[in-house]
């Protein structure tokens, strides 16, 4: 089902988005809809997303009556300030959203400085010109709340009762009547005071994740017969040739052709020693070129490369909604209308029995202001949106807030061997008998590390490979091909045992892989490759424990080389020899030992058991087939991410619940006191755009945690 992303305009209220997706499902024809109020993203699927964008805007305006969806294609870079490749050419946009900003920043400020000025004059001149006074403060509240007057009528047309901007305007109005003449003034000064910085700190929270995971261009240096000349990073096409200068950001991905440089990975891996590169050297997109100047050929692009793919991964992981997040909609279904009706009760019933009125209707309006769910609302989806910026400024792509919930209850981490706990790059230390060329020929077509290694060792001999005349891969044992007219198996010891080749007695192996090879039904000789450990796996496995974290071994390998390396880096439990079906078996084991269980492997050799883990996780370069397969990728393949990425999600669930009940903690409390007679409106307006901006900044607070 085609699925499409729209850019949010207009929309200003979580509480309304949330209503408003809900809307927009109900549209005839739309499979899913999800509004991600931090991203300010709706994503549509339907079999035409755009043939329902006028019906869906209808669905929408039914809440936010001046919402527009716009393509996401026409505010590309909107969130981009320095990331081009040339940064002389990165300005246009930038500055247009500065001018919109501002714009936007000087309709809501001079009206606040105007009611703000107006209300200081009306309390120096309360004890000298009473009369006058009330001037002042209805002035002042007519200027300040005009547009929340304003809205709340035409909603109000609507049948929107529940609305903010209705519940203010009816709680100030209500002050008013009751002679709180300073009390509504200052209340509606005290809710413009608290959206505005509310929206400045959200919006500022925005553009600082975009400006983590948005790193694609806007131009590149095309050459072409020796000149060069500036096009747009969406024309640039495969096998196109590029320039990119010292301090530029690498725009597409691409081989090097001239040059040599150092490269700096980690805003795309988190990584901070930049590696080297030169000719034939494979470079990503979002890099940073801190050296020589280098000629490159595009492999992919634009839409292909490693800039937009975590843009998209990043997008897509705010759309998703976590199951907290759900929890919190529907409990806001009820709790507005619900503190309306206690309002409505203190309103009416106390007075009945001590003709205090005037005390009780005024309680009652505080609570209509302490109603809007807003900060609720708000804090969830921004707090998950943070935890996915947060990962990915470390090189960390998580899927969806589904994921980080997931990922913050896991009991267990389980870890394949090869590409994950070792560098994946093996070598063939030694061979036994005249086997090489054979088995090079058998793993010509395969694209394993271990194949790649008996390849690369037989070209550096000088040896010519065999083309298969038939050639079949057996998952889990090995290839049984016809070579130069022989039958060649090369494999383990299950594929001699499947086609009952006797084996001589053979010496342990410590250390890496041993390759067994027969030719016509008998035992031919053997080959010995090796791994090396990656440097950071006993450490990254000693954070892991540190964590509270199970720790086991997932590999088809023989028991004596998973061991030896499980010993290496303390894995607690290994499971050898397995077929990736018997992976599940193992993972089902771990599960019912110990719970919630995440798997981490390579993401494509491994997808039936990254499917059937309760966390997914691929190491390794983001190659495609694994950031769609996996719930969680680790671009720069480190061991220690794993236990960044869990401290992560248990951060951003704690920092979700903190938020949640703090706002309901407040709010519940000045209701009570506002009954017994100790909270004023103002203290009700802090329940509700005080306590939003305090969410907003707890919630971002993720951004800038330190990596233990």
């Amino acid at each position: 089902m085609p699925k499409k992303i729209y850019a949010i305009e207009n929309l200003d209220c979580a509480h309304c988005a949330a209503r408003a997706e809900e809307k927009i499902r109900q549209v005839p024809g739309v499979q899913e809809a999800a509004i991600s109020f931090p991203m300010m993203q709706l994503h549509l699927t339907a079999e035409d997303p755009d043939a329902l964008l006028e019906a869906v805007t209808a669905a929408a305006r039914q809440i936010e009556r001046d919402i527009r969806f716009l393509p996401a294609h026409d505010h590309e870079h909107t969130h981009t300030h320095d990331h081009c490749c040339d940064h002389d050419h990165c300005h246009c946009h930038e500055e247009h959203d500065h001018e919109h900003t501002h714009e936007h920043e000087e309709n809501e400020l001079i009206p606040l400085l105007i009611g703000a000025s107006l209300f200081l004059l009306g309390l120096l001149v309360q004890a000298w010109l009473p009369p006058a006074d009330l001037l002042l403060f209805a002035a002042a509240w007519l200027i300040l709340g005009w547009q929340v007057l304003k809205t709340a009528g035409q909603n109000l047309l609507r049948g929107k009762v529940f609305d903010e901007n209705f519940l203010m305007s009816l709680a100030t109005l209500g002050a008013f009547c009751i002679g709180q003449y300073p009390e509504a003034a200052g209340v509606m000064l005290f809710y413009r005071v608290g959206e505005f910085f509310e929206h400045k700190a959200l919006e500022r929270s925005r553009s600082q994740i975009m400006a983590a995971v948005d790193l694609r261009p806007e131009e590149v240096e095309l050459l072409t017969d020796g000149e060069s000349r500036r096009i747009s990073a969406g024309e640039a096409k495969p096998g196109d040739v590029i320039r990119i200068r010292p301090g530029d950001r690498i725009p597409l991905d691409g081989i090097v052709l001239e040059g040599s440089s150092r490269i700096d990975t980690a805003p795309v891996t988190g990584e901070p020693v930049p590696v080297s590169a030169g000719s034939g050297s494979q470079v990503i997109s979002g890099c940073v070129n801190v050296g020589g100047l280098l000629t490159v050929k595009v492999e992919k692009p634009l839409s292909e490369s490693m800039v937009t793919r975590i843009l998209h991964s990043v997008e897509n992981a705010a759309a998703g909604k976590p199951r907290m997040d759900r929890f919190i909609t529907r409990f806001c279904r009820y709790y507005t209308p619900a503190v309306v009706g206690i309002a409505a009760a203190v309103a009416i019933l106390p007075g009945l029995f001590d003709g205090n009125w005037s005390h009780w209707i005024y309680t009652a309006l505080s609570f209509l202001v302490i109603s809007c769910p807003c900060a609720l609302v708000l804090s969830v989806p921004l707090t998950f949106f943070s935890g996915i910026g947060a990962g990915s400024r470390k090189g960390i792509l998580m899927k969806d807030g589904n994921a980080i919930e997931a990922l913050s209850s896991i009991k267990a981490v389980a870890l394949d061997k090869t590409g994950t706990l070792t560098q994946g790059d093996f070598t063939v230390q030694q061979v036994e008998g005249d086997i090489l060329r054979l088995c090079a020929g058998c793993e010509s077509a395969s694209s394993h590390p271990i194949a790649q290694s008996i390849v690369a060792a037989a070209r550096q001999q000088g040896l010519q490979l065999p083309q298969p005349e038939r050639l079949e891969e057996i998952p889990g044992h090995g290839i049984a091909a016809r070579l130069d007219g022989r039958e060649v198996l090369c494999g383990n010891e299950k594929l001699m045992a499947r086609f009952g080749i006797a084996l001589p007695p053979l010496p342990p192996v410590l250390e890496g892989t041993r390759v067994l090879a027969a030719v016509d039904g008998s035992f031919a000789g053997w080959l010995h490759i090796s791994d090396t450990v990656k440097e950071d796996a006993p450490g990254g496995v000693e954070k892991l424990h540190q964590l509270g974290l199970s720790t086991a071994m997932l590999t088809g390998d023989a028991d004596a080389s998973a061991r030896s390396v499980a010993n290496k880096v303390g894995i607690q439990k290994v499971f050898s020899r397995l077929l990736p079906e018997e992976k599940l078996e193992a993972l089902r084991q771990l599960r019912k030992a110990h719970g919630s269980v995440m798997f981490v492997g390579d993401g494509i050799n491994d997808a039936p058991v990254l499917a059937g883990a309760d966390v997914g996780a691929a190491m390794g370069s983001g190659a495609d087939a694994a950031i769609e397969a996996a719930d969680v990728v680790f671009l720069n393949g480190r061991v220690e991410a794993i236990a960044e990425a869990v401290r992560i999600a248990r951060a951003t669930r704690a920092i979700a619940w903190q938020n949640v009940i703090f706002a309901l903690a407040v709010k519940l409390g000045v209701m009570l006191l506002g009954i017994l007679g100790h909270a004023s409106m103002w203290a009700a307006v802090f329940a509700d755009s005080g306590v939003a901006l305090l969410c907003v900044c707890n919630a971002v607070r993720l951004l800038y945690r330190r990596q233990k």
